[in-house]
């Protein structure tokens, strides 16, 4: 079962290190982790996303309501979420699959942001799920780096 935990908490160091203790304590496994400043520069939130049991879920979410520092907790589905993930990709291309790397990008909806002789920079902004799709389709490219940032997620707007 996977959850995101979207995380209020005070803007001050430590923080990131104690919530991350938590996890490294409890043997809870973090998928990704994103922190980011909010409107109000005393308070960052922490997007969290984890898989266990039901129970562990439980748990994770109780162990972060007892520090100090967490302001408030919110705990989503990939359902009750709007969630988006940052990628780049840098590519090595040639004569013969360049046009294959373009007509990738197109179906994903991502964009080329930098190119020299023989690479491209590739950039997608999207779901995990779409993210994942877009490296399967390149798997057949040369890949030479990846950099993801951890999944970003706010709760659905409830109308």
């Amino acid at each position: 079962m996977k959850r995101i935990f979207s995380v209020l908490v005070e803007n001050r160091s430590g923080v990131l290190c104690k919530v991350a203790g938590l996890f490294s304590r409890r043997c809870f496994n973090i998928d990704s982790l994103a922190v980011g400043e909010t409107d109000d520069k005393a308070v960052s939130m922490m997007t969290i996303v984890s898989t266990g049991s039901e129970n562990t879920m439980a748990q994770v979410e109780k162990q972060l309501n007892k520090k100090l520092d967490v302001i408030k907790i919110k705990t989503l589905t990939e359902q009750m979420a709007v969630s988006r993930e940052l990628m780049l990709v840098k590519v090595k291309y040639n004569k013969n699959n360049r046009r294959e790397i373009m007509e990738i990008c197109e179906v994903v909806n991502a964009q080329i942001v930098d190119t020299s002789s023989n690479m491209m920079i590739l950039q997608i902004c999207d779901t995990p799920d779409k993210i994942e799709a877009m490296l399967e389709l390149l798997s057949g490219i040369s890949l030479v780096e990846v950099a993801r940032t951890g999944t970003l997620a706010l709760e659905k707007c409830r109308v």
